[in-house]
């Protein structure tokens, strides 16, 4: 037999989101990389097209703002180690 779900608060939901919306680290990277909108509208289409082929478009976007901000340069100094 199957159970229905369990009831959700929506008080802590809508929580839940709004706390979402708070940059972590990893969103903080991003922007600084001055290229956040490229990269959102790159995993968007990944996300909804599951075939990066198809976002050719949105990757050399991406790209070209990464090298615009020279983001190649500044990662290349970065020790990873």
């Amino acid at each position: 037999m199957l159970t229905p779900p369990p009831k959700v608060n929506r008080d802590t939901r809508d929580q839940a989101v709004v706390e979402d919306d708070e940059p972590d680290d990893w969103d903080k990277r991003i922007i600084s990389t001055g290229c956040a909108e490229e990269n959102v509208k790159m995993n968007e289409c990944f996300y909804e097209k599951r075939d990066w082929r198809v976002c050719k478009t949105e990757l050399e976007k991406f790209k070209q703002c990464w090298m615009k901000h020279q983001n190649d340069i500044r990662t290349e100094m970065k020790d990873t180690s």
